[in-house]
């Protein structure tokens, strides 16, 4: 089965082309992903029109390169994915309409992927990993702990109860004026820190249960930013250092205690720990979870660096996988806002007007 994805939910232009074979095993054929950074570098942060906008004018051409660099025909493509949720409206509106058009031309079926799902799968893409894992989702948007198993099929240990891991990398590198998108400054100006300068808070560590919080985190460098000005480099340095430390032994600690759980529950004698999501690129943070799993007699799995940002072939493996159990969707499902991976969960924040918020 081969599968064309369409990813445009948030600032990242992308599409791949994978192939799954019958007994699971995938490739990855082609993977194009054009970013906005430039775009959106003055407002520190993504505007939506203004991605909304980037995702129209280069959506077309992402589209034939994936499909150019594969080498196949579209008319040999078996299905189309596209993100359809959760988002930035307009940019999902972009990707689920080409997507539609592609799949209606060439009479081909249509697959609305959940990206929080395509995240969760592409580790049985990149590691042939087995049904059940646990996964922690670290992205701008969300952060989560989840037992993922099965495709669709997914139950929620514990989520921010206030800022995603990425709003608060993103988040404190616009405090020290480092830019966006923030992870990478934050990481690269760590690489020259001090991480044991500045005793930053981990909140919620050693209460019960698995949720996260990193408002107050971020209060606190703030708070040290200014008892240190006027910041010298060196001082953003060990700043950068020591928050990227603190949330690296936060999501470490969640994780042992998350696998924990997860062998009681499943019975599963070495669990699998996989991150997924952009802030799984960040080498701090992937050392710590490794340690993490290792003690707590697990193994770790991240996915390649260039597969733990947003892209195309994340959508087109989860659409493959969810070909394969024979679902796909037809051409009015709509776009949403808001689509969380366990829709049993209750929402830690409540409701808005387009769903449950956390």
């Amino acid at each position: 089965m081969i599968v064309l994805g369409i990813e445009t939910s948030c600032d990242e232009t992308a599409a791949g082309i994978v192939r799954r074979d019958a007994d699971g095993a995938g490739t990855v054929l082609s993977n194009v992903v054009r970013a906005q950074l430039e775009d959106h570098a003055p407002y520190g942060g993504v505007v939506p029109e203004i991605a909304a906008r980037a995702h129209v004018a280069l959506l077309d051409r992402v589209v034939a390169e994936a499909v150019s660099q594969a080498g196949i025909p579209l008319a040999d493509i078996d299905a189309v994915a596209a993100t359809t949720g959760p988002g930035l409206v307009g940019g999902l509106m972009v990707g689920a309409m080409t997507g539609k058009a592609i799949a209606f031309a060439a009479g081909k079926p249509f697959v609305a992927v959940n990206h929080l799902e395509a995240h969760a799968l592409t580790a049985r893409l990149t590691d042939h990993v087995a049904f059940p894992y646990l996964l922690l989702l670290v992205s701008g948007g969300h952060t989560q702990i989840l037992a993922v198993r099965g495709v669709g099929d997914y139950e929620r240990w514990g989520t921010t109860i206030d800022d995603a891991l990425g709003e608060a990398f993103d988040k404190t590198a616009k405090l020290l004026g480092l830019g966006h998108p923030g992870g990478p400054a934050v990481e690269r100006a760590a690489a020259s820190g001090d991480a044991t300068r500045f005793t930053l808070p981990r909140p919620l560590i050693g209460r019960a249960g698995l949720d996260f919080s990193f408002a107050g985190l971020k209060t606190a460098v703030r708070l040290a930013a200014e008892r240190a000005a006027p910041l010298s480099p060196a001082d953003v340095a060990d700043l950068c250092a020591s928050f990227q430390a603190t949330v690296a032994g936060i999501v470490a600690a969640r994780a042992r205690d998350a696998l924990v759980r997860f062998r009681a529950e499943t019975g599963v004698a070495e669990p699998v720990l996989v991150v997924a999501g952009g802030v799984a690129a960040n080498g701090a943070i992937r050392s710590a979870l490794q340690a993490a799993a290792a003690q707590a007699g697990g193994t770790f799995v991240a996915p390649p660096l260039a597969l733990c940002g947003d892209n195309g072939v994340m959508v087109a493996w989860a659409g493959a996988e969810r070909m394969a159990l024979g679902l796909e969707d037809g051409l009015d499902v709509p776009v949403r806002a808001r689509w969380p991976l366990d829709q049993r969960a209750v929402p830690v924040v409540g409701h808005g007007r387009l769903g449950a918020k956390v």
